[in-house]
This record gives structure tokens, C-alpha cells and sequence, in this order.
């Protein structure tokens, strides 16, 4: 059993912790607390305990040296990707072809799932300028969906009546062949959770696409349907972007085709933020540590990563 080390208070404190310690013996025993009124040490920043725990270890400078260098070449690599999409997109249109745009807004898109889009924020500006508008009048659901989701991120105004018009009936209802079009119906839901008032296109998106995806999960790869049924559990405007950031990587790596630069790239962003975050707390738990307040006062709580989480 751990020992606990009991600690003099100073003659001004000591009616608040007389208060305080009758309301430690009535619940101190469900909680894991002393009878006292004393809190249990905590294991990662007690004096005399071990500093950190082993999967809190911070690397060395370098180590951190060398990771940022294969964190610069990372980008390089996808960079020059993007160099090359530009140039076969100014090629395609010269030529009267749109391919060039479709993959570079693609490309876009993984970006932005990934949360490594502000890296190459130039790029990501300059396709977003790039032929949207035609993209979202034209071609099959999942291209115009796609278009009008970034455009409309990109805080551009567009019409849903006008981008999904194509795809429905005179009743406003979208035809059931789209039923089968699963990355179409994808996007087509990642839309319908940006309503921004009353648009009554966007609410019929939502109920058809939703109705469709839930009826063919069971027909589906096991990676898909995977990716399918978190999207609908966990929809991708309103869900936190580090965690679909994960959820959208890992439906990537299941794909035939792959781009492993920007995979490994989203991987070493990941690792930084880990990085960065273990630095935080032990900044902070070096200033709990200096400030003594644990040692002064027995009731204070030794919670470190409670306060900085």
C-alpha cells in the first residue's frame, strides 16, 4: 500500500481545514480518500515518486532535430505533389478536359480531413479559386457535392437549390439510382449538416442519404462500412477534427490507391501535437511542483493533467 506523508499546516489555515475535513469523513471512503481530510498523492508529480512515467518520457533535442527534418521532408513531398496536380489541372483545361481538377480538389479535401491543409495554405487557396463554380453545376453527385462543401467553407456563397436540383425530381426528391453511389452519398450527407437556415434541400439531403447509407452498410467491405457507420454516428462538421483526422486516415490506408507522403505526413503532425502537448504538462507540473501548494495544504488536490486537459 502507498504511504502518505502528512504535512504541518500553518496556524491561519487551520480552521479551513477543520471545515473541511468533516466532509472528507463522510464521503472519503467512496472516493479513495484518507478519513483525515488527506487526498492520495498523485503518482506522476508527488515529490519521491517516479518524475514521469515511461510513456510520458520527452525526447531528446535530437531526436526532436531529426524528426522535424523528416517532418520538412514530408512536406516537400507533398508539396511537389501539389506542384504537379496544378500543372496537370492548367494542362486539362488548356486541352478543354476538367480530370485535373477534380483530383486536385480531392486532394484538397484529404488535406482538410487530415488537418494538415495549413501547411500548404498557398495551394489550398489557390484550388479553391480554381473552377469550383463548375465543378458544383457540373458532373456526378459526389464532384458537385464536394465542390459546394469547400466552397461553402471557404465562406462562398452558394445555392444547395442550384447544385442538387440536378439530381432530384420535380418533388424535390433525389432519384433512387443515387441510392447505390456510396462515396457520392458520403459527401452528399457531409453537406447536409451545413443548413445554415431554412434550406429544405439540404434537410431532404440529409434524410435520403442517411436512409440510403444505413440500408447498404450490411452490404458493404468491412473497411467501408466501417467508415460508412462512423460517418453517420459521428457526422464530420459537427464531430472534432483530430479525431476524424484518425477515422479519415485510417480509411485511406485501406484504399487501392494511396498517397503515403501525405499519410505519413498527417502521422508526424500527430506525433508533433503529442509532442507538444507532453511539453505543456511538464511545464505546468514544474510550476505546481515550485509553487508548493500540496506540500502547505494536505486537502489541495495533486491533479495536473485534470487542470491542464
Amino acid at each position: 500500500m502507498a504511504s502518505h506523508v502528512f504535512f504541518s499546516l500553518e496556524p491561519s489555515l487551520l480552521p479551513v481545514a477543520a471545515a473541511a475535513a468533516p466532509a472528507a469523513r463522510d464521503g472519503g471512503r467512496r472516493r479513495g480518500r484518507r478519513a483525515d481530510g488527506h487526498f492520495r498523492p498523485s503518482l506522476a508529480i508527488h515529490p519521491g515518486r517516479r518524475e514521469l512515467a515511461s510513456h510520458l518520457m520527452l525526447p531528446s533535442e535530437l531526436d526532436i532535430q531529426g524528426f522535424m527534418e523528416r517532418l520538412d521532408g514530408l512536406m516537400n513531398d507533398v508539396q511537389e505533389m501539389l506542384v504537379h496536380q496544378r500543372r496537370r489541372q492548367r494542362s486539362s483545361t488548356a486541352s478543354g478536359g476538367g480530370g485535373g481538377g477534380l483530383e486536385r480538389m480531392a486532394t484538397v479535401d484529404h488535406l482538410k480531413r487530415l488537418c494538415i491543409d495549413h501547411y500548404f495554405q498557398d495551394e489550398v487557396d489557390s484550388a479553391m479559386d480554381a473552377h469550383l463554380e463548375e465543378l458544383a453545376h457540373g458532373g456526378d453527385l459526389l464532384d458537385a457535392t464536394l465542390a459546394f462543401r469547400l466552397m461553402r467553407e471557404a465562406g462562398h456563397h452558394v445555392s444547395p437549390d442550384e447544385v442538387l436540383g440536378r439530381f432530384t425530381d420535380d418533388n424535390g426528391d433525389f432519384s433512387l439510382a443515387y441510392s447505390k453511389d456510396i462515396r457520392g452519398l458520403l459527401s452528399l450527407q457531409d453537406i447536409s449538416h451545413m443548413n445554415i437556415g431554412a434550406e429544405a434541400s439540404l434537410y431532404r439531403a440529409k434524410e435520403f442519404s442517411s436512409r440510403s447509407l444505413k440500408s447498404a452498410i450490411d452490404y458493404l467491405e468491412p473497411d467501408l462500412a466501417r467508415y460508412v457507420r462512423q460517418s453517420l454516428e459521428h457526422p464530420y462538421h459537427v464531430s472534432l477534427m483530430q479525431c476524424k483526422a484518425r477515422h479519415h486516415l485510417s480509411y485511406l490506408q485501406t484504399l487501392p490507391t494511396r498517397c503515403t507522403a501525405m499519410e505519413e505526413l498527417a502521422l508526424a503532425d500527430f506525433q508533433l501535437n503529442k509532442l507538444l502537448h507532453q511539453m505543456e504538462m511538464q511545464e505546468i507540473k514544474r510550476w505546481w511542483m515550485n509553487l508548493g501548494l500540496a506540500q502547505e495544504i494536505p486537502v489541495a488536490r495533486d491533479q495536473v493533467q485534470k487542470w491542464y486537459v
